[in-house]
């Protein structure tokens, strides 16, 4: 059976794929920052539960000495734990920017410099880093989300450069909004004094919660296109785009272009 570590595997998106690739004889390995929040992943066989916060560099070093005592390979690291934040620039705290930074690109970063090694040893290796159509197109309120899912792409697309001759493939995935926990944790800006502030909250509020709850069999789909993306890995960086909103905002952005993606996406919006 061959060994997956997967961050952010305690709701979600990162528990569907860890019950998943556990149902399809894959040894998981699901990290979390609190093992209290998911009981349920520790009743399963081929599954077990590591603290790891993707924040921290010495939490990752510590669950990495602890995972490769349990497991003398790993086949592969999914790059799940995300955050979000909807806010206007003016409105942004500190505290939040930090927060969706160090989780959403910088712990990508901490846990793929982590196991490079144990992957060149190994001369093998694949690292799929969940980014979301937010790295490729652009949307309200989406800055700081955003701007942390384009430097994912960015990342990844040259970490492939640099580990080619190790034989360890890099993937990224990215998809719509889709019913989870992540939705409903996201933080947003308070209610402020700035009347179009507000009225576009409210409007970009209800355009993700409707497309959201349309989105209500985009979650197995994911489960099982990453299965099928970690059952072959590509030699070269490889991207995927699943279910049809993200692939038809990739695909107008890409054949419109900016400008007139951007007006596309203020009548949409403004209307």
């Amino acid at each position: 059976m061959k060994n997956v570590i997967i961050t952010g595997a305690s709701g979600g998106i990162g528990k569907e794929l860890a019950l998943h690739f556990a149902k399809n004889n894959w040894n998981v390995i699901a990290t979390m920052i609190c093992l209290e929040q998911e009981k349920e992943l520790q009743n399963i066989e081929n599954i077990k539960c590591y603290i790891l916060d993707v924040t921290s560099t010495d939490s990752v070093n510590a669950a990495k000495t602890v995972i490769l005592q349990d497991y003398k390979t790993i086949d592969l690291v999914i790059n799940n734990a995300g955050v979000g934040y909807r806010s206007f620039v003016e409105l942004a705290e500190d505290e939040e920017i930090d927060k969706i930074v160090n989780v959403n690109w910088l712990g990508v970063v901490k846990v793929c410099r982590a196991f490079i090694p144990v992957f060149r040893l190994q001369n093998n290796g694949h690292f799929i880093n969940i980014s979301s159509i937010a790295g490729l197109v652009n949307l309200p309120l989406g800055s700081f989300y955003h701007a942390t899912k384009h430097a994912v792409e960015s990342f990844s697309e040259c970490l492939a450069y640099e580990v080619k001759d190790f034989n360890i493939a890099i993937s990224t995935v990215q998809f719509g909004n889709t019913p989870s926990n992540f939705q409903k944790n996201v933080t947003r800006s308070e209610q402020s004094s700035i009347a179009s502030y507000n009225s576009l909250m409210a409007t970009i509020n209800e355009v993700v919660e409707r497309k959201t709850k349309k989105n209500k069999d985009l979650k197995p789909k994911i489960s099982s296109e990453i299965l099928k993306i970690a059952e072959n890995p590509k030699p070269k960086f490889k991207r995927y785009t699943i279910g049809f909103d993200a692939t038809l905002l990739s695909f107008l952005r890409g054949l419109l272009g900016y400008r007139l993606f951007g007006r596309l996406i203020e009548r949409f919006v403004f209307k």
